[in-house]
């Protein structure tokens, strides 16, 4: 067995770039390393295609030779695409993504996994009737989060090192911090969508999940820019990972909000974020402040945001199709049944300001 990376990615570039080890070889890694994992989180595997792509690897893009993962909500031309769900079991991505095109075209990177994802993103732990569980590789008994639990759970498990994930409630973000990786959310189409590009809800992100910083920073300077079949799309920003370093943080001010306004946190995990805030702080020579901070029903504005869209889908074959669903995808069908503009009113923190 090829022994898989386990630095960040932007390291194996410059092993790469050193010959120290090969593109090829490191696909391969990735490919034994799914062999052996026990985490149940890569759901289709293009061995065949990754291997061809990384003997003709060009290691001075920016991830040349890289093997990363897609989530299974980002088609890509070929794969199977039933977004987490038996639902749609079968079906394969029209298209690929201007999101894995650029990694793949402009970085150099090589797909090489696909990864698994909550059914439609729609809740934050990895577990579906279509793919079973999804383990966290710090504790298998417990969950990456999601819904890119999957790609998490993958990264921070040695199968790949990296991969992308999508963010509308913080599918990012939550499976990052369960999985000890970088993980952000950035600002509206920062990243396109194309080809395709919703309208509503106005949410939902792309991105990656990573080993370190600099990984999520060469990320965007890669993938970010304006695309025309995406209206929304912001122009492109370059300097991502040169600014690194560069931006002055002692005398500035910072809140730490272990619950965020009011979420539950257990009593360990207040802790271990007011030891990593209180180094950081005193390391970068920040001042602490405290605030006065709380936050909507967040479930209510998510489920809000995402009913809609659910019963747009998929109203025509409720409720033939509960059996199919997640539990808390079909409870969220049921409540689309009598969903209407007042209750979408009576939880947007906006409506009456």
């Amino acid at each position: 067995m090829t022994e898989p990376w386990l630095q960040d990615a932007c390291s194996l570039v410059d092993a790469f770039r050193a010959r120290e080890i090969s593109p090829v070889e490191a696909v391969q890694a990735v490919l034994d390393a799914v062999e052996a994992s026990e985490l149940n989180a890569v759901c289709h595997v293009d061995a065949e295609n990754a291997l061809a792509a990384a003997r003709d690897a060009d290691v001075g893009t920016p991830f040349g030779g890289v093997p990363f993962a897609v989530k299974e909500l980002e088609p890509v031309e070929g794969w199977p695409f039933p977004r987490g769900s038996k639902l749609l079991e079968g079906t394969t991505g029209p298209f690929t993504t201007v999101h894995v095109e650029r990694i793949r075209d402009l970085g150099g990177a090589i797909p090489v996994v696909q990864t698994t994802s909550s059914e439609f993103g729609l809740v934050g732990y990895t577990s579906t009737k279509l793919h079973g569980t999804t383990r966290n590789p710090w504790n298998p008994d417990l969950t990456p989060g999601g819904s890119s639990g999957g790609t998490a759970a993958a990264v921070a498990g040695g199968v790949v090192p990296i991969g992308t994930g999508t963010d509308g409630g913080g599918s990012i973000r939550i499976p990052a911090g369960y999985a000890g990786l970088v993980g952000i959310k950035t600002s509206f189409r920062t990243i396109p969508f194309a080809p395709f590009a919703q309208i509503e809800p106005l949410h939902s992100t792309v991105g990656c999940l990573s080993r370190s910083v600099r990984d999520t920073a060469r990320w965007l300077d890669v993938a970010n820019g304006a695309h025309p079949r995406d209206p929304f799309s912001l122009p492109r920003v370059d300097g991502f990972e040169a600014g690194l370093g560069t931006h002055e943080l002692a005398g500035l001010r910072v809140a730490v909000l272990p619950d965020f306004g009011g979420t539950v946190v257990h009593p360990d995990v207040v802790a271990a974020i007011e030891d990593a805030a209180g180094a950081l702080i005193a390391a970068a020579g920040m001042r602490r402040v405290d605030v006065e901070f709380a936050v909507p029903d967040m479930a209510a504005i998510w489920s809000g945001a995402s009913l809609p869209t659910m019963w747009h889908g998929m109203h025509a074959y409720w409720p033939q199709i509960r059996e199919l669903l997640t539990d808390e995808v079909a409870a969220l069908m049921a409540r689309s049944e009598t969903f209407s503009m007042a209750d979408a009113a009576a939880v947007d923190p906006c409506a009456n300001s």
